[in-house]
C-alpha cells in the first residue's frame, strides 16, 4: 500500500542531503516536551539514512514526540557547514545572505517565520574554533540565535515535525520541517569567512588583546589586537611577510613608517587582482603592531587601500566593497592617509 506521507517524507530527506552532501551525518532524537535525548546516537551514509526502513524508523519516534536533528559528521572537527538559526527571519533575509554572498545551500522553515540556514563556507574540515567564529559572525550579521553557533550544533532535519510545545499552532497541531531552498555549492566568500575567522580565532589562542573592531568583510561585532609574528592567520602573515621582504623595505628602510609599507603592499596585491576584502586580512592580520595608534582600524585600512588603488589608476571604489553590510554607497577618492 502507498504511503503518501512516507513518500514526501523521503523526497525532503533526499533534497536536504543533496544540497549538503557528506560521507557521514549524525542524527539524533531529542524529546520536544522533556527535551531528554532519546537513547544512542547514530552516524549513517545519505543512502542509509534516506532509505525507507531508517525513515520510517524516525517517523515512528517523531510521532512519539521526538524532534530530529542531525550534522554532517566529521569526528573533532567542523565539516565545513555553518548553521544559522534565523528565529523571527525577514523576507528579505535570504536575499541579503546571497547579496553578500553568504548564500546558504540548505534553507529550513522550522515552524512560522522561523528558518535554519546550512552555510558551506569550506570544502574541507575546519578547526572548532573558526568554525564557532564563522557561526557567531553570521548570526550577528544576520539576527541570528547566538546561543546556537557553536561548530557542531544540531540542525533540523527535513520532512518531520517540530515538536516543540510552544510551536504547535492554534488548532494543537505541530508545524512541519520544510525544505524552502536546497542546492549545493560553496557561499562565494565562504574563503574570506574562514580567513577572518583564522585570524580572530589564532589571536584568542595568544591571549587577550585590546578590544577594536575587526576589518575583515561583514564582521561588525567581533575584536582584535595586535598583529605580529606569533598572531593572526598563518597565511595572511606570511603574505604579508613575502610581500615586505620582495619589495626591500625592511632592508631600504630600518625603521620604516608601516603607513607607507602597508599602502605598498597594498598596491601589489591589487595589482594582482587580490579583492579589496581580502587585502584588508592580509594588512590587518601582517602589519606589525596593527592597529597601532589608529583610532578607527577600519577607515584607516579604508583609506591605505583607496590611496593603493587610486596609485594604480585604479577606478575609485565604495565603502561597500570593502564593507558591504554597512551598505554606504560613496565613493571613497585616492585620498592621502
Amino acid at each position: 500500500m502507498f504511503d503518501h506521507g512516507l513518500n514526501l517524507t523521503m523526497q525532503a530527506v533526499r533534497r536536504q542531503l543533496a544540497a549538503m552532501p557528506h560521507e557521514l551525518y549524525l542524527v539524533r532524537l531529542i524529546h520536544g516536551a522533556t527535551r531528554k535525548a532519546f537513547p544512542g546516537e547514530r552516524l549513517w551514509t545519505a543512502a542509509q539514512l534516506a532509505s525507507q526502513a531508517t525513515v520510517r524508523f524516525l517517523r515512528v519516534r517523531n510521532r512519539e514526540g521526538c524532534d530530529v536533528y542531525i550534522h554532517p559528521y566529521a569526528e573533532e572537527s567542523n565539516p565545513g557547514y555553518i548553521l544559522v538559526d534565523l528565529d523571527h527571519a525577514s523576507p528579505t533575509i535570504l536575499d541579503t545572505m546571497r547579496a553578500n554572498g553568504h548564500g546558504p545551500c540548505v534553507v529550513l522553515q522550522t515552524s512560522p517565520d522561523n528558518l535554519q540556514a546550512w552555510v558551506q563556507v569550506s570544502a574541507t574540515r575546519l578547526e572548532p574554533a573558526v568554525a564557532s567564529q564563522i557561526g557567531k559572525q553570521l548570526a550577528r550579521l544576520y539576527g541570528g540565535d547566538l546561543a546556537s553557533t557553536d561548530w557542531r550544533h544540531l540542525g533540523r532535519l527535513a520532512g518531520f515535525t517540530n515538536q516543540k510545545p510552544q510551536r504547535r499552532n492554534a488548532r494543537g497541531y505541530s508545524p512541519w520541517v520544510r525544505v524552502v531552498y536546497a542546492r549545493a555549492g560553496l557561499a562565494p566568500q565562504g574563503a574570506v569567512l574562514v580567513q577572518a575567522a583564522e585570524c580572530r580565532a589564532g589571536r584568542q589562542e595568544n591571549g587577550p588583546s585590546p578590544p577594536t573592531l575587526l576589518v575583515p568583510a561583514w564582521d561588525t561585532a567581533a575584536s582584535t589586537g595586535t598583529a605580529s609574528k606569533k598572531t593572526g592567520s598563518a597565511g595572511e602573515v606570511r603574505i604579508y611577510r613575502n610581500w615586505l621582504h620582495r619589495l626591500r623595505i625592511p632592508q631600504r628602510y630600518p625603521q620604516p613608517d608601516w603607513s607607507i609599507a602597508d599602502k605598498w603592499i597594498a598596491k601589489e596585491l591589487l595589482r594582482q587582482g587580490t579583492p579589496a576584502a581580502r587585502v584588508a586580512i592580509i594588512l590587518q592580520c601582517g602589519s606589525p603592531d596593527f592597529p597601532r595608534r589608529h583610532s578607527d582600524p577600519q577607515d584607516y585600512l579604508r583609506r591605505t587601500i583607496a590611496r593603493a588603488a587610486g596609485e594604480l589608476r585604479a577606478a575609485p571604489f565604495s565603502r561597500r566593497d570593502l564593507f558591504p553590510h554597512l551598505g554606504h554607497r560613496t565613493a571613497v577618492p585616492p585620498t592621502g592617509l
